[in-house]
């Protein structure tokens, strides 16, 4: 059986790709951050976002262009990258999963991401990144399988977490706490199973009976049926839970009703 996994490591880059990588998220950024301009401008005069294709060729423009011809010494693959995730940002807006999409700051998660020519030299502990070359890397676990993908990235310094979680979720909205715990769990090789919650919070977790006089209020639960008396969200949750393992036992493989044709991540960390 096939299994989905990411792996993240510390990259050891030398002076000179260091600020080759700090440049390529720069231009990825830029790229972002202006194409969400156009837009902007486009939302406002009332139409449709503008799909990849589209953004794309502006993508050359930019590239040919006296200003902007800067952006032909970054790797092409991570620039595209950055429209993609512009136009999956607008999907989502307007499909009601997630708030509408904001401008990069630079220093907030700086990041590039290659799609293919990446090289993995396991046994010399290095890396082949595109414009980059050959890099060294902190070797701390063994790599099964074929690298799909990589992405590198800047952790942010100076941030509390739960301020920082706070702004996520009101940043993107739950669809986007949704899809970073199925991220989390490719990295362990597990599965985020999404369970549909009509009635969880009605149902008696101790004999199965269902009624909305069971709920007393926000937070007390107590069966009509069998007296079981608990927490109303502690309740929902042994449902909830109750649901998954029974879609395990069946042996279904359900990945957040997300289709299993998603490739594998690889997950590469860059440190200053």
């Amino acid at each position: 059986m096939k299994r989905l996994q990411a792996f993240k490591f510390q990259l050891r880059p030398g002076g000179q790709q260091e600020r080759e990588m700090r440049r390529f998220a720069g231009a990825c950024r830029f790229v972002f951050n202006r194409a969400l301009a156009l837009q902007n401008e486009n939302h406002e005069a009332g139409n449709k976002y503008i799909p990849y294709g589209k953004m794309a060729s502006w993508l050359v423009e930019w590239k040919n262009a006296t200003e902007t011809q800067w952006l032909k010494d970054s790797p092409s693959q991570p620039l595209q990258q950055s429209l993609k995730d512009l136009e999956r940002a607008y999907k989502n807006f307007f499909q009601k999963r997630a708030a509408f999409p904001r401008f990069k700051k630079r220093g907030q998660n700086d990041a590039f991401h290659y799609s293919q020519g990446v090289k993995l030299d396991q046994e010399n502990s290095r890396i082949f990144l595109p414009k980059l070359g050959w890099m060294r890397y902190r070797n701390s676990r063994q790599v099964t399988g074929v690298v799909k993908n990589v992405t590198v990235s800047q952790p942010g310094r100076n941030v509390r977490a739960k301020s920082g979680l706070n702004r996520s979720i009101l940043d993107q909205g739950w669809y986007e706490m949704r899809r970073q715990l199925e991220y989390k769990q490719l990295w362990r090789g597990g599965q985020v199973l999404a369970v549909p919650p009509a009635y969880t919070s009605q149902r008696c977790a101790c004999c199965g009976h269902t009624a909305k006089e069971n709920r007393l209020s926000q937070s007390k639960f107590r069966c009509q049926v069998c007296g079981y008396t608990a927490n109303a969200d502690v309740n929902g949750a042994r449902n909830i839970l109750a649901a998954g393992h029974a879609v395990l036992a069946c042996g279904e493989m359900v990945q957040s009703g997300r289709s299993l044709k998603q490739e594998p991540t690889e997950m590469i960390q860059a440190t200053a």
